[in-house]
């Protein structure tokens, strides 16, 4: 089991992981935009200090979008579908 962020979200609220060169965050932030979902964004290579629990929870891998969840779990690049279902749940 990762060891839990320091950047727990609020319910209701998911953070995401991010970089500047990712275009699946890119997308992903658009449509929460658009939708009216409220994120907090950690961009990995301006708060470093993160990289090691996006690795964590990704079997080694410093994959983005990764996002988490007011229950504490994470997905890779989900769909703007599954972050609404799993914020209702």
């Amino acid at each position: 089991m990762p060891a839990p962020t320091p950047l727990q979200p609020a319910p209701g609220t998911i953070t995401m992981f991010t970089t500047n060169w990712c275009g699946y965050c890119v997308r992903l932030k658009g449509q929460l935009d658009r939708e009216g979902v409220p994120y907090t964004e950690v961009n990995l290579e301006t708060s470093p200090e993160h990289v090691g629990f996006v690795e964590e929870v990704n079997g080694g891998n410093r994959t983005v979008p990764t996002v988490v969840f007011p229950d504490g779990t994470s997905a890779t690049n989900p769909s703007l579908a599954e972050v609404k279902a799993r914020l209702s749940a």
